[in-house]
């Protein structure tokens, strides 16, 4: 009788915990359940969102070359230039993480792309035409500083290269010169 009662405790204690377990593993929230990730982003296990290239936030709601857009206040001095004051013009490229620049270098015709990765823009190696019609060649990296970043109004640092159609470099920043354009709106 001593056994059969036995069994009977282990039996119920082990029914028991079965069910405990069942019950706190099927209570397990969904913390994706009430999350919306905007722009075909993907919610991921912890309740984040992961977003598309081209998009930030934490549910993926903005649109990363926003901020970029707009007038910008320029000032650089090149190896071989004077230093310059100016101003330069971001709009909307083609694809989402593009953006075009106008006036860079403070050449009035010019016009290149760049492709913006969160607070960070690339300027790949490309060719670009001045006013009076000669080829240059530009390449660089510029970055927002954040905590200068606030609405419409901000402030970048780029760093790059022009070469010029005789084959000399004017760097910004790059080079050795410690001197990188800086950019305000």
């Amino acid at each position: 009788m001593q056994i059969q009662m036995r069994s009977l405790l282990l039996t119920t204690l082990g029914v028991f915990a079965l069910g405990t377990a069942l019950i706190f593993t099927s209570c397990k929230q969904d913390k994706c359940k009430a999350v919306v990730c905007a722009y075909d982003g993907h919610c991921n296990e912890d309740g984040s969102c992961s977003c598309e290239v081209g998009y930030e936030g934490e549910r993926c709601e903005t649109i990363t070359r926003a901020k970029y857009k707009g007038v910008w206040n320029v000032t650089e001095d090149g190896t071989l230039s004077n230093p310059a004051n100016y101003a330069l013009s971001v709009e909307d490229g083609t694809n989402i993480d593009e953006i075009i620049i106008r006036n860079i270098n403070n050449k009035s015709n010019s016009q290149i792309t760049a492709k913006v990765v969160r607070d960070t823009m690339y300027i790949a190696n490309q060719e670009f035409h001045s006013s009076d019609n000669q080829t240059y060649t530009i390449e660089g990296k510029g970055y927002i500083i954040p905590e200068s970043f606030y609405g419409l109004n901000g402030k970048m640092i780029v760093r790059y290269k022009v070469t010029n159609p005789t084959g000399e470099v004017n760097f910004y920043g790059m080079g050795g010169n410690d001197n990188p354009s800086v950019w305000n709106k």
